[in-house]
């Protein structure tokens, strides 16, 4: 695959086309191919489909990539996807997802997106991957937040320093431009990580003690 800058979106399975998270993806994803980026998926229903549908609607020269999974209960892939892969363990798709994406989305989700947080957290606090920023889009993440801050930062289970990474923003408007800052920076060659107590005066919608 060509080297394009990759946003990897996580998002349940559940979400219908009608409700607005569906509506709120599919605008992100567009928009990210609109800038010249790829995005990448579970592949599969709800939010995945959002998102590789969004991104095939710009018409971009850029890759709709599907990470599929295979279950009991088969997943089966969206009609939207440039490019797809089946795995058989979700270990092994979580690693291919965390060294194709230059940054991370995670929408409303279940117990598989959640997996997807905190395993692309952990990979990022033990510097297997560089510093990827990991935005929580929706405020259903905003009480976990607080409960990572009151319960388990303020014990130092975690440092102040694990929480950078972490970005959390209701707008949709706010995602598109903090990626796109992130890229810009990148790309000029400055080592975006030295930016990101920046981006969270910029970007960082949290309202937290």
């Amino acid at each position: 695959m060509d080297p394009h800058y990759r946003v990897a979106i996580f998002g349940s399975a559940r979400i219908k086309k009608g409700d607005q998270e569906y509506k709120d993806v599919f605008t992100i994803a567009k928009a990210l191919a609109e800038s010249g980026f790829d995005v990448v998926t579970g592949g599969g229903p709800g939010l995945m489909n959002a998102a590789n549908s969004g991104h095939k609607s710009a018409n971009s020269a850029t890759h709709s990539i599907g990470l599929n999974i295979k279950l009991p209960h088969e997943q089966v892939a969206n009609q939207y996807l440039d490019i797809k892969h089946e795995f058989d363990r979700f270990s092994n798709r979580l690693d291919t997802f965390m060294s194709l994406s230059d940054a991370v989305i995670v929408a409303p989700g279940g117990i598989g997106t959640l997996l997807e947080l905190f395993y692309a957290w952990q990979l990022v606090q033990v510097e297997h991957i560089c510093e990827t920023p990991i935005i929580l889009f929706g405020p259903m993440w905003g009480p976990l937040l607080e409960w990572l801050r009151t319960e388990v930062l303020s014990r130092k289970m975690i440092s102040e320093s694990d929480m950078r990474v972490i970005f959390y923003i209701n707008e949709v408007e706010k995602i598109i431009a903090l990626i796109r800052k992130i890229h810009s920076d990148r790309s000029a060659g400055g080592h975006v990580c030295d930016n990101f107590e920046k981006y969270k005066v910029d970007f960082d919608l949290r309202d937290m003690p």
